[in-house]
């Protein structure tokens, strides 16, 4: 086969020219090349986007500290001894929550977010996935979201017998949502179905070296929403300040 040039184009002598149906499908298969790099980029950060990790500018990455032993005694001393209110009835939806704190961020997320021991990875609607969290009721190590549970340290129910059936619907919602007292954190789903509503006259945590710091956030939550304690609630709450 010959070859020649003319006018800066080379061809062969004697070769046939590329057919038009030929060119379509080599533009044909560059056009699908380009849809599936372009379909593996959007893959890709989609992946990078719903498993971001979940970043809040929290001081700590624990429950906030609760108040001394002797401010904890003297709050103690100073809360109001009745017996539950059983009517009107206990009513969940009363206390409206979870509520948005960080655009599709709620207050669980923020919850785990600040008791994480390190980053924890969310989806695309901020729910977080896995992480590395300690229950402080039983020690428990857990990497699975959804093994936990954002525990109402003053359960709903028992803020309700003890004066938050008379609150308004807005303090209901302060109470249930509250991030600045010691009243929400992260604990196992089995150590919070264990409590239940049950106060420390009936429950304790299993964790022993938690029992100060829990007796001593309870006393705080109960004194700062001005709830009021049963007997025997106070004599254990009495003993346990005691002991701390």
């Amino acid at each position: 086969m010959n070859s020649t040039r003319e006018g800066g184009w080379s061809t062969f002598v004697g070769a046939a020219p590329p057919s038009l149906s030929s060119y379509y499908f080599l533009l044909g298969l560059l056009v699908q090349l380009a849809a599936e790099m372009y379909l593996i980029s959007l893959l890709a950060l989609v992946a990078l986007t719903t498993a971001s990790p979940l970043n809040f500018d929290l001081e700590s990455r624990q429950l906030p500290t609760p108040v001394s032993i002797a401010t904890a005694k003297e709050y103690l001393d100073g809360l109001e001894v009745a017996f539950p209110v059983t009517e009107p009835s206990y009513d969940r939806k009363a206390f409206r929550h979870w509520i948005p704190i960080d655009g599709k961020c709620d207050t669980r997320e923020t919850v785990l977010k600040r008791d994480a021991k390190a980053e924890i990875v969310v989806d695309s609607e901020c729910k977080a996935t896995t992480g590395d969290w300690i229950s402080d009721y039983d020690s428990k190590s857990i990497m699975n979201a959804h093994e936990l549970d954002i525990d109402h340290l003053v359960p709903l129910k028992e803020a309700w017998g003890a004066g938050a059936w008379n609150w308004t619907a807005e303090r209901r919602k302060e109470f249930a949502n509250d991030l600045t007292r010691p009243q929400l954190l992260a604990v196992s789903a089995t150590s919070n179905r264990m409590k239940g509503d049950r106060d420390p006259s009936k429950w304790m945590p299993s964790n022993p070296s938690f029992h100060c710091t829990y007796v001593r956030s309870w006393i705080q939550v109960k004194q700062y929403y001005e709830l009021t304690v049963d007997q025997a609630e106070k004599e254990a709450l009495t003993k346990y300040i005691n002991e701390c």
